[in-house]
């Protein structure tokens, strides 16, 4: 029995002792995250040099694609309208947009902004998955459950908002811009200069990224207890209003066209973050039954 009790006293020891050693200290938690934060950055510069080296093709191919005549949205709107049967009604009409610079500066400082943003883009799943290895230890076996295929859905959400910013949005923004005249007898000419066209498109392509990240932070917020499904349909009237104004603020035209096709898609992504509230509501109570 003394014996038993001897092992007993020496195996909690040396439990208490292993726990203890997985603790870490704040110093620690620290190092840690400088790691992880030297990774991505290293990973984020390898790209945006990627992306510089390749300057030229980048900007001509990509990020001056959707102010120009011959983007492939403009034809495949056309193309839809004859096949609705609504004429060239949504065909856009043709642009000239030309850019200024106002600085010696201003090409390269450009072409840096576009490889940083690029790289950012581009490198964004590596990213996450950097942040999601540092949070990781600090969840339980079931929260580490619950969140794998995080990186998949966070990422897919991420590149389809960044996605419909670019092929849908910049294009209608643009063209309303560069056909929006002010008076009739040409005392103003309209010439951008080549930052605002960048800041434009960077902005709009980061807001709907980050904007259709709405479904992945209704799950997050689910899962830890703090919205549920009657909570989002219970405001849903006050949430259509916060994302009209959300929708105003992410698209830089004035024009309604625009706004409204910001609006739908995240009307739509609130109304899938109802659904996917109301799925974890019900696994919740499934899993108080088998508790219980």
């Amino acid at each position: 029995m003394a014996n038993d009790q001897t092992n007993k006293k020496i195996f909690l020891k040396r439990r208490l002792n292993n726990d203890n050693a997985t603790e870490m200290s704040f110093i620690e938690h620290l190092e840690a995250l400088r790691w992880h934060v030297v990774r991505s950055g290293i990973v984020w510069i390898l790209s945006a040099i990627v992306i510089f080296i390749n300057i030229d093709w980048v900007f001509d191919k990509i990020i001056f694609a959707p102010a120009q005549n011959g983007f492939i949205t403009y034809d495949l709107l056309c193309k839809l309208g004859y096949k609705l049967g609504v004429g060239d009604s949504l065909c856009m009409p043709p642009m000239n947009l030309q850019l200024q610079g106002n600085t010696i500066s201003g090409p390269f400082m450009a072409a840096v902004s576009i490889a940083m943003i690029g790289g950012l883009i581009v490198t964004f799943p590596y990213l996450f998955w950097e942040l999601w290895r540092f949070i990781k230890p600090a969840l339980s076996p079931k929260e580490v459950k619950y969140s794998r295929g995080s990186i998949f859905w966070v990422s897919l959400c991420f590149f389809s908002g960044a996605a419909f910013g670019y092929f849908l949005l910049a294009p209608f923004t643009f063209n309303f811009l560069a056909n929006f005249s002010l008076g009739s007898v040409g005392a103003y000419k309209y010439i951008p200069t080549l930052d605002d066209y960048i800041d434009t498109l960077n902005n709009i392509i980061l807001g709907c990224g980050i904007s259709f990240e709405l479904p992945v932070l209704a799950y997050i917020l689910s899962k830890i207890g703090l919205i549920t499904a009657e909570f989002l349909r219970k405001y849903r009237k006050y949430a259509f209003v916060i994302i009209l104004i959300l929708a105003a603020v992410i698209t830089p035209s004035p024009d309604w066209t625009s706004q409204v096709i910001v609006a739908i898609p995240l009307l739509l992504l609130y109304e899938i973050s109802v659904f996917i509230a109301a799925s974890v509501d019900k696994q919740k109570v499934k899993e108080e039954k088998e508790w219980s």
